[in-house]
């Protein structure tokens, strides 16, 4: 086998790029929720600056469904209650961008906290746990090999 055999060659077509693979990836059928998906986020850019200031860092468009209805997510019951007042004229603002939307639906995430055990403090060990934990180390520690042991 020559040198010239072991070397990599070239695609036809070029090298592989981000946007083949990108372009795979949105290919029918596994690329429909992914289509969707970046669908949703230019969709939630564009509404994003009809939004009251206040509510603009609050809340996000998580989805269009059948039926015109807008469904968003924000992130305290406080920003909820805002949004539902102000759906008349966040539905007008839809409309503006080319939606046929007809309802407007809140809903709000749990906030991601840290979890319960990393909260909990250690309990102190109790001096009969503490036997055991130290009986079972010893017996992990390597037998005497000078022979100085009696086998029986």
């Amino acid at each position: 086998m020559s040198s010239s055999d072991s070397k990599p060659r070239p695609r036809k077509g070029g090298p592989s790029t981000p946007r083949a693979a990108l372009d795979a990836l949105l290919a029918e059928p596994a690329g429909g929720p992914v289509r969707r998906a970046i669908w949703l986020d230019e969709l939630d850019q564009r509404f994003r600056p009809l939004l009251p200031p206040s509510l603009a860092a609050h809340a996000r468009l998580a989805n269009y469904e059948r039926g015109g209805r807008l469904v968003f997510v924000v992130d305290a019951p406080v920003w909820r209650a805002k949004m539902r007042l102000a759906a008349p004229e966040l539905l007008d603002a839809a409309r503006s961008i080319g939606l046929d939307a007809a309802e407007l639906i809140v809903k709000t995430t749990t906030p991601v906290t840290a979890s319960p055990q990393s909260d909990r403090k250690a309990k102190p060990i109790s001096a009969t746990a503490l036997q055991a934990l130290q009986a079972a180390l010893d017996s992990l520690k390597d037998p005497d090999t000078s022979g100085s042991r009696d086998p029986t």
